[in-house]
């Protein structure tokens, strides 16, 4: 690939010198604070050159900037888990701690809100309202702030808190406080350290995306009345832009940490999916992609095996073979991964790289059969790294593989199984 085609899909405000003031740091601040690759690609050219010389109005500007700003990170971008009016559009959190319980094989899960944010809710007798559960009709629906119970003192203390086999989560996000997700397991009293950091940052994602969401509605009632100030419309855009940032912190955490829990489950001795994304954007970058290619490719190489995150630990610590339920389970683990993807919406972009890394060149792979460059390259590269850190790592069946011994047998299988571009670019990396 030649040289000029690199910077091809590289953030605009990466290249931004032609747009941005010099007269106005503000400026290049507000640019830089728009984030990394789960944001940049929803930013338009339309809205670099907003921020540049050719604006005169200023005040013109800056409503124009945060309505961009409000339409790229409305709901449907980040995570839609608030503004509801009514009980039943809180199933979602019936859902997601359903899934909470299933990933992380305890007993139960509780969601509760901070009662600001529980609108269609609200009671009386309560601070805390309960607004998910795993358990059908609990009777016990909330807490009040000053009460000695394990949810507000996680919520007050913004500290997580396990005592008796409930552990609470707070949802908070630079002292904004949003409610606490509570899990519980008779069973044990300890939760596995990275099931414990997928949770918490779960509830870091949640609460950043609601503070979003709450300062969106703020930008909108301000920039919807004729004689806002120019210093609201420049406090808000503050605002707006330091949350996106935490917001985007928050996103790369949450999915570090569920590969992490999908390692753990999956009962890898070393971070395989780290490896794995981390040497498929060693390869990447051997090959000349752009940056934000390179990251969704970090992103689909860490969140590779994610459907196993679903299944139960069981099946991995145990060496007897698998029954035709755990088989059949197993085969559908990398369906149910892309189903909670597309469920995660600001992962989607990675989802065909995700999708089609079980492809092979030859055409003999799954799901689809496609072959050669059918296949997207970034699954192409993911699949020759998961190999290669799969051949290299000690296995519970067989000891690792030397380097030499791996990249023989890839270069052997190249055309067939790998993309041979790839696999030259393995050697020349190793």
């Amino acid at each position: 690939m030649e040289n000029k085609d690199k910077n091809t899909g590289v953030s605009l405000f990466g290249q931004s010198e032609e747009y941005l003031m010099n007269a106005d740091p503000i400026e290049e601040i507000f640019a830089l604070n728009l984030g990394d690759f789960m944001s940049e690609h929803l930013i338009s050219e339309d809205l670099a050159k907003k921020i540049g010389t050719n604006a005169k109005d200023k005040k013109n500007r800056l409503v124009d900037q945060l309505k961009e700003l409000v339409s790229i990170y409305s709901l449907q971008n980040t995570l839609c888990v608030m503004n509801f009016e009514n009980k039943a559009d809180y199933a979602i959190y019936n859902a997601i701690a359903h899934s909470i319980v299933q990933m992380l094989e305890v007993e139960k899960c509780n969601i509760y809100l901070a009662k600001d944010y529980a609108r269609g809710l609200e009671h009386p007798d309560f601070d805390l309202v309960l607004v998910g559960s795993s358990i059908n009709n609990l009777k016990r629906e909330g807490y009040k702030f000053n009460e000695k119970s394990i949810i507000s003192v996680c919520f007050v203390e913004c500290d997580t808190i396990s005592a008796n086999g409930i552990t609470a989560v707070p949802m908070s996000s630079n002292s904004r406080k949003v409610g606490v997700i509570a899990i519980e397991d008779k069973k044990s009293n300890l939760i596995e350290k990275s099931y414990l950091g997928l949770l918490e940052s779960m509830a870091k994602l949640f609460s950043a995306s609601m503070a979003l969401q709450t300062e969106i509605d703020n930008t909108n009632r301000i920039i919807s009345e004729e004689g806002a100030y120019e210093s609201d419309l420049k406090h808000s855009r503050a605002e707006l832009t330091a949350l996106i940032g935490d917001l985007c912190d928050c996103q790369q955490g949450f999915v570090e940490q569920l590969a992490r829990a999908v390692d753990t489950k999956g009962q890898y001795k070393v971070a395989h999916s780290k490896h794995t994304a981390e040497m498929a954007k060693k390869l990447a970058t051997q090959l000349g992609l752009n940056e934000k290619t390179k990251d969704l490719i970090y992103y689909a190489g860490l969140l590779q095996n994610i459907g196993k995150i679903m299944l139960p630990e069981a099946m991995f610590s145990s060496t007897a073979k698998y029954t035709p339920e755990e088989l059949a389970l197993m085969q559908k683990q990398s369906n149910i991964g892309v189903n909670l993807l597309m469920n995660i919406n600001f992962l989607s972009e990675v989802v065909p790289y995700v999708t089609y890394q079980k492809e092979r060149f030859n055409g003999s792979g799954t799901p689809e059969g496609l072959k050669g460059m059918s296949i997207p390259f970034g699954s192409r590269i993911i699949a020759v790294a998961d190999a290669f850190c799969a051949m290299t790592t000690d296995r519970p069946y067989r000891k690792a593989m030397t380097v030499e011994k791996a990249l023989s047998i890839l270069k052997e299988e190249a055309g067939e199984k790998w993309d041979p571009d790839v696999v030259n670019a393995l050697a020349e990396i190793v």
